[in-house]
């Protein structure tokens, strides 16, 4: 079981992350409410916290007056928050009854979530690729220091970001990662891809431990699924609640379209599961009953 969403769980709590630095502003300005979030998510059954790193950067603290150690010291304390999370939660022998002990993922974004302009939705940047590259490996060189268990390269929307990725992991060979694409529709990523190209580009990195999609609409996740065979890892699903994100408002609108379906998506292929925009802490308890519930072998 993977958790759920950050930001939506910040709100719901009383923070106000209308900020470029979107769910990042609770670093500097509320990091005890993040760590709440993630005890949430683990008392609700998620075996995988995400840490609030997604959209923070050091250009995206610089632009609000940080210094560049300062900037490094929130980013790694995104994945310190955390471990002290799953820590404490592990150090109650109640919660270690029928439970593998929790892991943390660091949370790698696309480029775009740092642009805080909607461009994570469909890739094509107004920047080359080795800016993109260069972005990536700073924010890799700073958090695969504090002693995670794995990264989580998730978002991505086009298959030339993810192939950036995970040349990046082979210069450190002692972590595992997943990658988790966005997707448009039934078959495609964000950037136009299919999810299968993906899919056969992570199979050719042994240091990918999961492969997959994330922050797509539910009704979409089951033949997406479908479209992918051969694989030689898990795969994994996270998907948003249905809605639209809408960049120029900075708002979500409609209704979610369609239920979260982990027991379709399990019988899909799917062994990691879990949540992405607009969804929290009842939606994990819910998928893990039903997951538990129908005699499923345990995720």
């Amino acid at each position: 079981m993977l958790d759920g969403a950050l930001a939506t769980e910040l709100e719901r709590h009383g923070a106000n992350i209308a900020d470029p630095l979107w769910s990042a502003k609770c670093l500097l300005e509320a990091p005890e409410l993040i760590y709440r979030v993630h005890q949430d998510y683990l008392r609700a059954g998620a075996d995988v916290i995400i840490t609030a790193s997604y959209q923070a950067s050091v250009p995206g603290f610089g632009a609000r007056g940080l210094s560049q150690g300062e900037a490094e010291a929130l980013l790694r304390s995104s994945v310190e928050l955390a471990l002290r999370a799953r820590d404490d939660f592990w150090s109650v022998p109640a919660h270690r009854e029928n439970r593998l002990k929790p892991l943390v993922a660091v949370s790698i974004g696309p480029f775009g979530a740092c642009l805080h302009d909607g461009s994570e939705y469909h890739g094509r940047y107004v920047a080359s690729w080795k800016e993109v590259e260069d972005f990536h490996r700073a924010r890799l060189d700073l958090l695969t220091t504090e002693g995670a268990d794995l990264l989580a390269f998730e978002t991505i929307p086009s298959l030339r970001e993810a192939e950036i990725l995970l040349e990046l992991l082979t210069h450190y060979p002692e972590h595992w990662a997943w990658l988790s694409f966005s997707c448009k529709d039934a078959e495609h990523l964000s950037h136009g891809e299919t999810l299968r190209a993906g899919i056969e580009l992570a199979g050719k990195y042994p240091q990918v431990l999961a492969a997959g999609l994330n922050c797509t609409a539910p009704q979409h996740v089951t033949a997406l699924l479908g479209s992918v065979t051969g694989h030689a890892f898990p795969l994994l699903v996270y998907p948003n609640s249905g809605e639209t994100w809408v960049a120029g408002n900075q708002e979500w609108v409609g209704q979610g379209t369609a239920a979260l379906q982990p027991l379709a998506w399990f019988e899909s292929g799917a062994r990691l599961i879990g949540g992405c925009c607009r969804t929290g802490p009842a939606d994990i308890a819910r998928i893990r009953a039903q997951l538990l519930g129908s005699g499923q072998a345990r995720i």
